[in-house]
C-alpha cells in the first residue's frame, strides 16, 4: 500500500506539471494549427523571471508568479505579432511557423544563458514541510503543485465554457471560416490564445523548476513530454490532453518504480507508437474525412 501511495503521489505531481504545460500547446494547435516550438523556452523563461523577481526584486512569491505569467503572456503576444501574423498570410503556414518558433526559442534560450549563466540555480519558490500518509512522506511542494494545476485547469475550463472569449476560441478551433462569418474576430482569438499559452507555460516552468533546478535548457524535456501528451490525446484536444497528462504521469511513475528511471521515457515513446498505429488521430481526437 505504501508503494502504491508513493506511485500515485509522484504520478499525480508529474501529471499535473505535464497537464499545465500541455494545455497551452494544445490550445495553440487547436486554434491556429500551429506547433509552437518556442513553448519550452517560454516555460524556462517563466522560471527565471520568478527567480529574478523573488531574489533580485524582493517580490512576494505569489506576486513573482503572477509577474512571470504576465511577462510570458507578453512574449506569446510578441510571437503572434512578429511571426504568426505575417506568416498566416503566406503559404505553408504550418511548416514556416514551426521553423520560425524554433528560431525564437533558440533566441530566448541564449538570452537566458547570457543573463543567468549556464549553471543550475535553485528556484526560491518552495513550500516547506511534508504530509504523512501511512509510512509515506509526501512533500508539501508536491501538494502545492497539484493544487495550482487543479486551479489552473478549472480556470481554463470555465474560460472555455462560460465566457464569450472561450466560446470564440472553441468556435475558431472547430471552423475558422464559419467563425469569421459569424463575426468572430479571429485575429484577436489567436492573440488571446498565444498570450494564455505563454502564461500557462510560465506557471509550468515555475512548478517544474521548484522540484528540480533552473537551467537555460530545462524546457526541452517538458516540451517533448507535452508534445507526447498532445499526440496521445489528439492534437488540439484540450480536455483529452488533461486526462492523457495525468494518465501518462501515473504510467511514468509506475515505470520508474518497476523498471527504473531510464525506462520511463522509452515506455512513453512506445505508448505513442502504439497509439499512432491504433488511432492516428489520438485517443480523444476525431477522425477527419476528406472528400475528393
Amino acid at each position: 500500500m505504501d508503494v502504491l501511495i508513493q506511485i500515485v503521489a509522484s504520478g499525480l505531481t508529474l501529471g499535473a506539471m505535464y497537464a499545465v504545460a500541455t494545455i497551452g500547446l494544445s490550445l495553440v494547435y487547436g486554434s491556429l494549427n500551429m506547433l509552437n516550438m518556442a513553448h519550452g523556452a517560454i516555460l524556462t523563461l517563466g522560471g527565471y523571471i520568478c527567480y529574478a523577481a523573488i531574489v533580485h526584486a524582493g517580490l512576494n512569491p505569489a506576486l513573482a508568479l503572477l509577474a512571470a505569467a504576465f511577462v510570458c503572456a507578453l512574449v506569446g503576444l510578441l510571437i503572434y505579432f512578429s511571426a504568426a501574423l505575417p506568416l498566416l498570410r503566406a503559404e505553408n503556414f504550418e511548416t514556416n511557423i514551426f521553423i520560425a518558433t524554433i528560431g525564437i526559442g533558440s533566441v530566448i534560450e541564449n538570452l537566458m544563458l547570457k543573463g543567468f549563466g549556464p549553471y543550475p540555480i535553485p528556484q526560491p519558490l518552495a513550500v516547506e514541510g511534508q504530509v504523512v500518509i501511512g509510512n509515506v512522506h509526501i512533500p508539501l511542494q508536491n501538494v502545492f503543485i497539484l493544487g495550482v494545476a487543479i486551479v489552473l485547469m478549472v480556470a481554463v475550463a470555465i474560460l472555455l465554457q462560460r465566457t464569450s472569449a472561450g466560446r470564440a476560441i472553441r468556435a475558431t478551433s472547430m471552423n475558422r471560416e464559419a467563425a469569421q462569418l459569424m463575426g468572430v474576430r479571429v485575429g484577436r482569438v489567436y492573440a488571446q490564445v498565444l498570450a494564455l499559452s505563454g502564461a500557462l507555460a510560465a506557471v509550468s516552468g515555475i512548478m517544474i523548476s521548484s522540484i528540480a533546478t533552473l537551467t537555460p535548457v530545462m524546457g526541452g524535456d517538458p516540451m517533448l513530454k507535452a508534445f507526447i501528451v498532445c499526440v496521445v490525446a489528439g492534437l488540439g484536444n484540450v480536455y483529452g490532453a488533461v486526462i492523457a497528462a495525468i494518465a501518462l504521469g501515473l504510467l511514468e511513475a509506475a515505470t520508474q518504480y518497476v523498471l527504473g528511471v531510464r525506462w520511463s521515457f522509452a515506455t512513453l515513446l512506445l505508448l505513442v507508437i502504439l497509439v499512432l498505429i491504433w488511432r492516428p488521430y489520438g485517443l480523444f481526437g476525431k477522425q477527419q474525412v476528406v472528400r475528393l
